[in-house]
Formats: C-alpha cells, sequence, structure tokens
C-alpha cells in the first residue's frame, strides 16, 4: 500500500523510538505484576513471563534475521541466559538463601 505522505528520517526516528518505549513500559509492566502474585498473592504467572520472553525471542531474532546484532549483544545475551539457566535450577529444586 503505498504512503499517503512522504516521511523524513526524523519521523521515522522518533516513531522507532516511542515503539521502544512502549515494549519497555509493557515488558517491565509484566514482570511486575508476575512479582506481585508471585510474593503477594502467591500465584504463578507463567503465561505473562512467557510473554515477555517470547518478545525478547521475537526481537532478538529479527534484528538476527536483519544481521544487526553486535557481538556485545550477543555476549550480553548469552550472560543473561546462563544466570537464567543456574536461577531457574536453583528455584525448580527448591534452594532458599
Amino acid at each position: 500500500m503505498r504512503s499517503l505522505f512522504v516521511r523524513d528520517e526524523r519521523e521515522a526516528a522518533v516513531e522507532q523510538g516511542g515503539d521502544r518505549l512502549a515494549y519497555l513500559v509493557v515488558s517491565y509492566g509484566l514482570l511486575l505484576v508476575v512479582a506481585y502474585r508471585s510474593l503477594v498473592e502467591r500465584q504463578a504467572s507463567w503465561d505473562l513471563l512467557a510473554l515477555v520472553l517470547l518478545g525478547g525471542i521475537v526481537s532478538v531474532g529479527y534484528r538476527m534475521t536483519r544481521r544487526a546484532l553486535s557481538r556485545n549483544a550477543l555476549v550480553l545475551i548469552g550472560l543473561t541466559t546462563a544466570i537464567c539457566v543456574v536461577v531457574g535450577a536453583l528455584v525448580a529444586l527448591g534452594v532458599r538463601a
């Protein structure tokens, strides 16, 4: 579909910035809801946590297909994954601090 008007680079950058900010608000908002349900209501919210993880996976996958993922980002993703695996194993085993 053809655009009704020509967009400049500034407008595209502002739109991308807004999308990035919205993604952060939704992701961290879902994490807060998961933490609240877990700590206060003693409920598991795996479905909401899965949405946060799925959003991250889609973002990384999109960047990988566009070949726009730096070495630093890959190292950070690897470290984050390793920490999540360790913490997840500790939680699954019931180890308390």
